[in-house]
């Protein structure tokens, strides 16, 4: 696995190319809130131990931000690993076809055999038709890429379900089993994994039907109450909100009733997205883990304290560690979002409806609409770009 997996000139990235795929390609890294890390828990998302990067300062008779805000929600690095794998031991994952992309693309990497098995299957090799046939290397490298990491972190594994899928309820229920079938292949335990699945309505209606299973979910590109909502009727596992792209389409964009709502209270309608949401979950008794993505400046952070997960970027984490708050500090951190609160937060009769498709359809505005489709054709597109890259490379030298 040391050796470098190097492209054919034929269809080698270019430096600019290579260094976008490396900034994309993610880790969920180690939390900095320790002692309370167990993945057996079906729902709990890991919860994992700081890294010496991020020790705390109370040896030294001080306290850093990050400690304080570490006491309020679990923070979780947001890690490149191509460029801090070494750096920040991550302690969970996703794999994906950005992440496959990388692999394919860039030298030194730590998955060149998974990859490399994968396009040796002889199953997917006696499939009949070339699309069946890619879709078999997909998928096998999507699990031994993931059955790696497995090896690699103590928690959860999430692998990306094809976001081609998207609208195909049945067919993001199948293409779960086919991977989980191949992680049991490999003796990967479901507890291990998640499977990370766009937030349509009928993303959200397979994750029903996978939770119902016992299989975790993990839904994503969720830019609206509905979508939220929705997902914790369905019992989705962990929910994930993007709290700065929403701010960046208010920014450019208007006319979105949601998102006007909550400019004209003077709220951020990322940061109110994240409240609401979490309300509603803890309001109504719902197992659904809160995640907030996108964070942008501390200012984002400290606006979320007590939601369940924030995924941070590191130089964020960096400049929270360095900040000392001293005893005498009159700044105190405030936690916004907790089960007490909740239980007094307010939602209208519309809000309360058992979500349905046409509700749903309604109830999606322009933001919603517009960025989800935006995440769906980045998918898209980086899974097109696998499947050509592995056409070129297949068959590998050894078939």
């Amino acid at each position: 696995m040391s050796t470098s997996l190097h492209s054919p000139p034929s269809f080698a990235l270019s430096s600019s190319s290579r260094l976008q795929i490396a900034r994309s390609l993610r880790f969920i890294t180690c939390s900095t809130k320790p002692n309370n890390f167990n993945f057996n828990s079906h729902r709990s998302f890991p919860q994992i131990r700081a890294s010496t990067g991020f020790s705390s300062s109370l040896d030294t008779g001080s306290s850093t931000e990050l400690d304080s805000v570490s006491s309020y929600s679990e923070i979780v690095p947001d890690t490149v690993i191509f460029d801090d794998f070494e750096r920040f031991p991550p302690t969970a994952a996703t794999v994906s076809s950005s992440l496959l992309l990388g692999i394919c693309s860039l030298p030194d990497t730590k998955f060149k055999n998974a990859v490399d098995m994968a396009l040796s299957d002889s199953q997917c090799y006696g499939l009949q038709g070339s699309e069946n046939r890619m879709s078999c290397f997909f998928n096998k490298a999507l699990v031994n890429v993931g059955g790696d990491l497995t090896k690699l972190v103590p928690g959860r594994v999430s692998t990306e379900v094809d976001a081609r899928l998207a609208y195909d309820k049945r067919g993001i229920v199948n293409k779960v089993h086919d991977l989980l079938k191949l992680y049991n292949d490999i003796d990967i335990p479901p507890e291990r994994l998640l499977f990370k699945i766009p937030s349509t309505w009928q993303g959200i209606e397979a994750s029903s039907l996978l939770e119902a299973e016992g299989i975790q979910t993990h839904l994503t590109f969720v830019y609206s109450f509905c979508q939220a909502a929705a997902a914790a009727q369905a019992g989705a596992s962990v929910i994930q909100i993007f709290v700065g792209r929403l701010r960046d389409w208010a920014r450019h964009h208007s006319d979105d009733p949601e998102v006007d709502a909550a400019l004209k209270r003077g709220e951020d309608p990322g940061v109110a997205l994240v409240t609401k949401a979490y309300n509603y979950i803890h309001k109504n008794g719902y197992k659904s883990k809160l995640m907030a993505a996108a964070v942008r400046n501390k200012q984002d952070i400290f606006n979320i304290l007590g939601v369940d997960y924030i995924i941070t970027p590191l130089k964020l984490l960096q400049s929270l560690k360095e900040s000392v708050t001293p005893p005498d500090e009159k700044y105190s951190f405030i936690k916004k979002l907790s089960p007490q609160s909740a239980a007094t937060y307010s939602f209208s009769d519309e809000e309360l409806v058992k979500w349905d498709q046409y509700s749903f359809a309604s109830a999606m505005g322009p933001a919603a609409v517009q960025l989800l489709a935006a995440g769906l054709d980045g998918y898209v597109i980086q899974a097109k770009r696998v499947e050509e890259l592995f056409g070129k490379m297949w068959p590998p030298p050894n078939v």
